[in-house]
C-alpha cells in the first residue's frame, strides 16, 4: 500500500480505498487523459502533493498541472457550446492544446477549441489563437468589418501585424494566416485590401512591465502585531493572535479576512494614494510567454486612473481583474494603475542565513 501523504485529509476506509484506486489506473494509464486529470485533481485535495503522485505514478509535476487544467478546461466545453466532434476529438488527445485556453471564459474556450479543431492546430498555435481571442474581447466596439466570431478575432490580430510589417514576405504569411481564418466576406475584405495597401502603420512597442526585485534582507522586514497603547491589561496581550508568516513574501493574516504583507519603503510606493496588493503568478501577465512562471505581487494604486501609453493598468475583463497595456486611450474604464512588480527575494539557503556564525566563517 502507497504511503499516505502527511497531509491526508482525515481518511476514512472509503477515502482510502478511492485514493488508492485512482493512484493505481493512474500508474497504469487507465482511461483518458480527462479522467487522469480528474484524479489528479482529487487525489491533490485529498494532501497528496506533486511528487508524492509523481512518486506512486510517474506523472511528473508538470504534466499533472497540464492534465488536470486541460480536464477542467475539457469539462467546460459543452457548457460553453463547444461542437460534439470537438468534444470527441479532445476526449482521447490535446490536453497541451486546451491548456493553452485556459484564461478564456468558458463560451471562448469552447469557440477556440472548435477553431483549433477544424484547423488542426499545435499548441503554440493554439497559445496564440487564445491570445487573440483574449484581446479581441476587449473591444467594446467591434473594428470594422470584423465579427465577433473567433476566426475573425485571429484574423483581426493578423491583419494588425501585417500592417505594421515592412518585411513583404512576412506581410505575405500574415495575409495569408489571416485569409485562413478570417469567418466572414467583411473580414476577408479587410485582409485582401492589404495586398494593393502597402501603408505601414508604426507599432508603439509595450513598455517594459514595472518588475522588481528584494536583493537584501533589510528590504525584508517583518510585521509584527500591535496589542494597543499603555495601559493594557494582560488579557489584552493574550488576545493577539499568532502570527504565521506566508512565503515567499512573508504576508501575514489575523482573525478575520483581513492581510497584510510588508513592503520597502521606495518612493513609488511612498507617492501611491490608495495602494492595494494582488497576488498573481507571472505567466498572467503580458508579454512573459518564455519566462518561467512564479510568483509575483502587484501594487495597484487605485487612485491613478488616468491613462497613459508608458503604463499597465487593472481592467475588467468578462467580471474578472485583467492586466492590460493599451496603446491609445481605451472607451474600458481603468480600474487602477500597476506601479510595482515584485518578485521574491532569492534565498539559496533558508536555513543558513539564520545561523551568522556559519555565514561570517
Amino acid at each position: 500500500m502507497t504511503d499516505l501523504p502527511p497531509n491526508f485529509q482525515n481518511p476514512n476506509n472509503a477515502d482510502l480505498d478511492t485514493a488508492q484506486e485512482l493512484l493505481r489506473k493512474l500508474r497504469q494509464k487507465q482511461g483518458n487523459w480527462v479522467e487522469w486529470g480528474q484524479a489528479i485533481a482529487y487525489l491533490q485535495k485529498a494532501g497528496y502533493n506533486p511528487q508524492d503522485i509523481f512518486e506512486a505514478t510517474g506523472f511528473e509535476p508538470i504534466q499533472q498541472n497540464q492534465v488536470v487544467v486541460g480536464s477542467q478546461v475539457y469539462n467546460s466545453l459543452e457548457q460553453g457550446g463547444a461542437s460534439e466532434a470537438t468534444r470527441s476529438h479532445y476526449a482521447t488527445r490535446g490536453s497541451d492544446i486546451l491548456y493553452e485556453l485556459r484564461l478564456l471564459t468558458h463560451e471562448e474556450r469552447a469557440a477556440a477549441a472548435d477553431l483549433t479543431f477544424q484547423h488542426k492546430l499545435d499548441m503554440d498555435e493554439a497559445r496564440e489563437i487564445a491570445k487573440a481571442i483574449k484581446e479581441f474581447s476587449r473591444f467594446r466596439h467591434l473594428p470594422e468589418g470584423f465579427s465577433a466570431h473567433p476566426g475573425d478575432a485571429v484574423a483581426y490580430s493578423t491583419w494588425k501585424l501585417a500592417r505594421q510589417n515592412t518585411d513583404l514576405q512576412e506581410r505575405s504569411r500574415l495575409i495569408a494566416k489571416g485569409l485562413r481564418f478570417a469567418h466572414t466576406q467583411t473580414a476577408r475584405k479587410q485582409i485582401e485590401q492589404l495586398l494593393t495597401d502597402f501603408t505601414v502603420v508604426p507599432k508603439r512597442p509595450a513598455p517594459l512591465l514595472p518588475f522588481y526585485r528584494l536583493e537584501s534582507e533589510e528590504e525584508l522586514p517583518r510585521i509584527v502585531p500591535v496589542v494597543g497603547e499603555l495601559p493594557l491589561a494582560p488579557n489584552d496581550l493574550k488576545a493577539v493572535p499568532l502570527v504565521t508568516e506566508i512565503q515567499p513574501f512573508r504576508m501575514v493574516k489575523f482573525t478575520g479576512e483581513q492581510a497584510w504583507v510588508p513592503l520597502p519603503g521606495w518612493q513609488v510606493l511612498l507617492s501611491a494614494e490608495d495602494p492595494v496588493v494582488i497576488l498573481a503568478t507571472s505567466d498572467r501577465l503580458p508579454n512573459q510567454i518564455q519566462n518561467q512562471p512564479g510568483q509575483v505581487l502587484l501594487v495597484v494604486d487605485r487612485a491613478q486612473r488616468q491613462w497613459d501609453a508608458s503604463s499597465y493598468f487593472i481592467v475588467e475583463n468578462s467580471g474578472e481583474l485583467d492586466i492590460q497595456w493599451f496603446e491609445t486611450e481605451p472607451e474600458i474604464p481603468l480600474l487602477g494603475k500597476i506601479i510595482i512588480i515584485l518578485r521574491p527575494k532569492k534565498i539559496l539557503d533558508e536555513e543558513l542565513t539564520k545561523d551568522s556564525w556559519q555565514i561570517d566563517e
